[in-house]
C-alpha cells in the first residue's frame, strides 16, 4: 500500500497497559507485521503502576481491521488493557525538535517569529542553525514543519503521540 493510500485512512490511537517485561514491545510491533499493517508512531514509558508501561500506537486502517487487531492484540500475553481512544475525547500531544539552517540574522529572526507563533521553543541557537521544540497534535507538527521547510531542516526528531482519555 502507498503512503497516499494510507493517508486517505482514518488515524486511530490505540493505548493499551502491558507488562513492563522483556519481548512485550516485539510481540505487539510483530503482530502489526504479520499482517502487514503500518504503524504511524509507537510511544511506550512506564505508568504510575512500575510494573505496567502505556504503550500508545497511532495507525491508519479500515474500521473493521481495527476492530480485529483490538481483538488479537488482548489474546497477546502480558497485555492487561486495549482500548481505542476517541479523537475527539482524548488529550494526545507529540514532541518534536527540529534544527533548521539559518545562516543569516534575517532567517534566525523569522525562525523565531514562527515558533513564537506556534507556542515554540527555542532550544539552541548556533552560527548557522536553530534548534526548535515543538509539542501539540501531529498536525500542528507538521503545519510548523511544512512553514519552516523553506529555511531547510537539517534534522528532526518526533517522539509519537502519547495519550489519555479525558476525564474519568
Amino acid at each position: 500500500m502507498s503512503s497516499a493510500e494510507f493517508k486517505n485512512k482514518p488515524l486511530y490511537i490505540i493505548s493499551s497497559l502491558v507488562e513492563n517485561k522483556p519481548g512485550v514491545l516485539f510481540r505487539i510491533t510483530n503482530l502489526f507485521r504479520a499482517r502487514n499493517f503500518n504503524i504511524e508512531s509507537i510511544t511506550v514509558g512506564t505508568t504510575e503502576k512500575p510494573d505496567l508501561s502505556r504503550m500508545t500506537i497511532t495507525t491508519r486502517i479500515d474500521e473493521a481491521i481495527l476492530e480485529q487487531l483490538v481483538k488479537q492484540l488482548r489474546k497477546l500475553i502480558d497485555i492487561v488493557e486495549v482500548e481505542v481512544l476517541d479523537i475527539n475525547n482524548t488529550v494526545y500531544r507529540e514532541l518534536a525538535l527540529i534544527k533548521i539552517r539559518a545562516k543569516d540574522f534575517t532567517n534566525r529572526n523569522e525562525i523565531i517569529n514562527f515558533a513564537n507563533v506556534f507556542r515554540a521553543n527555542i532550544l539552541d541557537i548556533g552560527k548557522e542553525s536553530v534548534t526548535v521544540e515543538v509539542i501539540g497534535t501531529p498536525d500542528k507538527i507538521d503545519a510548523f514543519k511544512n512553514l519552516i521547510i523553506q529555511y531547510d531542516i537539517v534534522e528532526m526528531a518526533r517522539t509519537g503521540v502519547s495519550a489519555l482519555s479525558r476525564g474519568e
